[in-house]
């Protein structure tokens, strides 16, 4: 767990340009990770700089985003677009260029805050120490592929652990379904006929097991829904959020992280009272 100043430390000091040039925004990261210090010996940028950890530091050699690109026509829940772009003013006309954004908060890839299906914390009452944690990805890719109704079970959680040990504590688990890949087509919401969507999610089971046998901090899906497409009453929604968990619905590239071993760091929205947003997300590999 990380200290406010920790935090502080890296807004203020560790640009996006220097993050992974130096040993300075390496230390911060470890810092962040888990208040570690960096023995930052080789020269900035190389791999051994990264690696240059003392022992129970945390090393990376890149960072991955997982997060879509947000644009009007993103697939969404209702079917509705969630995004409206109003040009307020132009470069060639006024000097610079702005938008007016309509934005639901819940479209893209987006946090669902506990305030979201309770009394709990909104998005910007999360603690920093919160969004980050060990990221266990669960591949639920070949169940996904034979029933797009599949969710991710115990059986999945215990299969997991026997190849890679014990969900670590303050993890953040992940569904990999491999459903990202669809983003862009009508498979991505996967409605039937009478307006029914197909898609995998967590099984009620499995978040009281992360919730009772575990300590998960937060989850992710690559679907449009924490509960799998045909849900009838949102289970997972009702449990995980009131227990002062949060989710993050539409992740990207699950499929290019390794089973265990990386950080997950969520940028999550900072608007007073917001149940949830679009956030930024990251793995460090």
């Amino acid at each position: 767990m990380c200290v406010p100043a920790c935090t502080k430390k890296i807004a203020t000091d560790v640009s996006r340009r220097s993050f992974l040039r130096s040993a300075a925004g390496l230390a911060a990261v470890t810092t962040l990770a888990g208040c570690a210090p960096v023995a930052a010996t080789a020269p900035a940028g190389t791999a051994a700089a990264m690696a240059a950890m003392r022992p129970g530091g945390y090393s990376f050699s890149r960072i991955l985003d997982l997060t879509h690109t947000l644009t009007p026509d993103f697939p969404t829940f209702g079917g509705d677009p969630q995004l409206e772009l109003e040009t307020m003013v132009t470069l060639a006309n006024d000097g610079y260029n702005m938008y007016r954004w309509l934005l639901v908060e819940h479209t893209g890839t987006h946090m669902d805050a506990p305030f979201h299906f309770s009394d709990g914390p909104s998005a910007d009452q999360i603690p920093v120490e919160d969004l980050m944690g060990p990221l266990v990805v669960v591949d639920i890719r070949a169940k996904a592929e034979a029933d797009p109704d599949a969710q991710l079970t115990p059986d999945d959680l215990a299969a997991w652990e026997s190849s890679h040990g014990p969900i670590p504590d303050g993890a953040i688990v992940a569904m990999n379904s491999g459903w990202d890949a669809f983003v862009g087509t009508d498979k991505f919401r996967n409605a039937d006929d009478s307006g029914a969507m197909h898609f995998p999610g967590f099984h009620i089971e499995a978040i009281e097991m992360l919730l009772g046998e575990r300590n998960a901090r937060g989850i992710f899906v690559d679907t449009l829904s924490l509960d799998f497409g045909p849900s009838p009453d949102f289970a997972v929604h009702y449990r995980w959020l009131p227990a002062g968990k949060w989710g993050i619905e539409n992740v990207a590239k699950l499929g290019s992280l390794p089973a265990s071993g990386a950080i997950a760091i969520v940028g999550g929205p900072t608007i007073a009272g917001a149940t949830g947003g679009p956030s930024r997300i990251f793995a460090l590999v």
